[in-house]
Parts: C-alpha cells; structure tokens; sequence
C-alpha cells in the first residue's frame, strides 16, 4: 500500500536542503534493495510451508542450506564455481530487458556455446598453443550464442514475433541440435554410455585461480558484468538502450536506432551466454555432451530479476544462488529430499520477485518526486 503523506517521507524533505541531494541518492538505491530482500525473505517463508507439509523442519534444511553453500571453505568454492556461469547467463537475460525485451532462451545458447567451443578445439587441441586454443574456443562461443539470441532480437523487431516466446522456443531447438552434433558428426567413438565430444587435453583445460580450487570462469564472468555495467552507465550506446526502453516511440522520433540496439544488445547477451557454454566445456565438463544443458540459462533467469537487472547486482546474486545450487546433495543426502527442491526453491523466489515487481514506485519515502518539496 502507499505511504500516507504524514509519513516518514515528510520528515526527509524538512531536512536541510544540503542534505536532499544525499538523501534522494539514497532513497532511489534502497528501494531495489529493501524490496529484493522482502521478496527472498517472503520467498522463503512459503518455501518453509511447502517444507512443513512434507514432514521436514525448515530450520534443518537451511541450516544445510548453508552449511552446503557457505559453511567452509569447500562449499564457498564449489558455490563460486557455480556461480561462475550464472554471471554469464544472467546477462543474457539483463543487457536486453535495459531495452524491455524479456529473453529467457539463454539456454540455448550455453549449449550451442559449448558445442561450437569443443568443435573449434577438436583440429586444435594438442597442435595448436593452449592460449590460442581457448581464445578461439570463447570467440566461436560467443558468435554462436551471439547469433542465436541475436535471432530472437532480429524476430522481434523486423517481425514483430514476441521475444520471450522464440527466444524460448529456440532453446529447445538448440538442445535438439546439441543432441545431434554429440551423438552424430561430432561424437568421440569412445564415449559409449554418454555420447559426447573428444575430451580436450588437461593441458587445454581452462586452469584453477591461483589459491583456490575454482576456474578463471569466474573472473571472466566478473569482468562480463563490470563491462557491461560500463557499456550501459557510461556510454552513448547503453543510454540509447535506456532512451529506448523506456519509450521505443520517442526513440525512434528521436532518430534513434532501435532495430540496431535491439539485434546489439541481444547479440552482445547471446554472446556472454554463448561465453558460458564455452567455460563448462573447458573448465567443468572436458567435452560437449547432454550435461550442458544443466539449467544455468533458466536460473540465470532468477538471477537477473533479483538483480533487477543490474550486472554489478548479479555478482553477489550469483553467489548467492550458486551457494543454494551447491547444497542440493546435500540436502538429498541428509534430508532425504529430491535434489529438485532447490529448484522449488528458485521457482517460489521468482513467483515472489516477480509479484514484488508491483510495488515498485508505490512507497513515497523511496521516490523524491513525491516528497514535500522544502522551502
């Protein structure tokens, strides 16, 4: 509900007028904030019914929760390194929603991603220097995954067909012609109960951060989101996307090139997702095969709204979800529930997040312009 005028907001702007400016700068940011930790903690509160009614104590599971995720220095490695791949995918879905376009087909792109890096590495590997390799493997990642999402981009500008919908649909395309690569053309004869690709070298593999037992996929997808955040707050470019997501109409009265914003933007996200594939091939799995398509583009979904779509919000965002994904065995194991649940989990978080989304700009003390103006 809003804030009635004799609320906190009016005793802010009787401040002295010095400390307006600070104040306004404050109340904008701690919105997303209060509001994204309403939404997790709500989230969890229905989690825990859900946990009840199966006959299991919700303080057990998030105690395991974290114990899983965060609890020793083991579990805060495994959870980076899941977390590494969310920071790519959650961009996939960030970069276009600054233009109002929802694309949820990021998982399309991983695994597309991952195929066309162990295709370039298959001539490589072994003759070609290990940099060289791996620098080829993230280019032919990105221009694979940059084309596919740039096609959901392309439909909705040039054809008018939703984003969410093709995006969406071509996912599962990618997943169909992922399965055909691994089990035809591209298929090591020797991988008989899982079809996939020729393992890459250990000497190609994508190596450890000096100290810690996670991949460079994790800077890289650190950088991803600095340089996105870059590319949107301080350049040209990212505030035409902003112009045009606000209003596509005054945009294009404007001059502005919203076709080639769109198919940008959705390139450029495609690519980073494309970037993610790569990464799990040359870092986690060795090889392209069904384990690819792990769900790391839908949960990059969760990802980005909780972020609202922030790239430097995602950072501790993916860590967070990453710690919640590293403690599904454990849950299975002590709880003797299905490692689904965290999925449930992620589900109820983003039915929640998404139904939070109405209360933005609704409370008077988060929003300057409906403060009594100091005289």
């Amino acid at each position: 509900m809003t804030i009635e005028a004799n609320d906190p907001a009016l005793a802010i702007a009787e401040k002295p007028a010095s400390l307006r400016p600070v104040l306004e700068w404050i109340a904008r940011r701690a919105e997303p904030v209060v509001i994204g930790l309403a939404a997790i903690l709500i989230g969890l509160a229905l989690f825990s019914l859900f946990i009840l009614a199966v006959g299991k104590s919700p303080v057990t599971l998030f105690q395991l929760m974290y114990t899983g995720g965060f609890g020793s220095w083991f579990s805060v490695q495994n959870s980076l390194s899941r977390a590494a791949p969310l920071l790519l995918t959650a961009l996939c879905v960030a970069l276009p929603a600054r233009l109002g376009l929802v694309i949820i087909g990021g998982e399309g792109a991983v695994v597309l991603g991952g195929v066309a890096a162990a295709a370039m590495a298959l001539p490589l590997a072994g003759t070609a220097p290990v940099i060289l390799t791996l620098i080829l493997m993230a280019i032919a990642a990105m221009v694979v995954g940059g084309i596919w999402i740039g096609l959901a981009g392309f439909l909705r500008h040039y054809r008018g067909v939703n984003e969410t919908i093709s995006s969406l649909l071509l996912s599962y395309i990618a997943i169909a012609l992922m399965n055909q690569f691994v089990e035809g053309m591209l298929r090591d004869p020797a991988s008989l109960n899982k079809p996939s690709t020729r393992p890459l070298p250990a000497d190609y593999m994508l190596g450890k951060i000096p100290g810690m037992d996670v991949h460079w996929g994790l800077v890289i997808g650190i950088l991803a989101c600095i340089v996105s955040w870059i590319v949107i707050e301080a350049t040209s470019y990212g505030f035409a996307a902003r112009i045009a997501g606000g209003n596509v109409r005054a945009a294009q009265i404007q001059g502005l090139p919203v076709g080639k914003l769109i198919a940008g933007f959705t390139a450029l996200a495609g690519s980073f997702a494309g970037l993610a594939g790569m990464i799990e091939v040359a870092a986690v799995q060795g090889s392209a095969n069904a384990s690819l398509a792990a769900g790391y583009g839908y949960t990059g979904i969760l990802v980005a709204f909780l972020a609202r779509h922030n790239p430097l919000a995602i950072i501790p965002v993916a860590i967070l979800l990453g710690g919640i994904d590293a403690s599904g065995g454990l849950i299975q194991r002590r709880m003797g529930l299905p490692d689904a649940t965290v999925l449930v989990l992620q589900g109820t978080l983003f039915i929640v997040i998404l139904f939070c989304e109405t209360f933005y700009g609704r409370f008077k003390i988060f929003n300057p312009d409906l403060w009594k103006r100091s005289l």
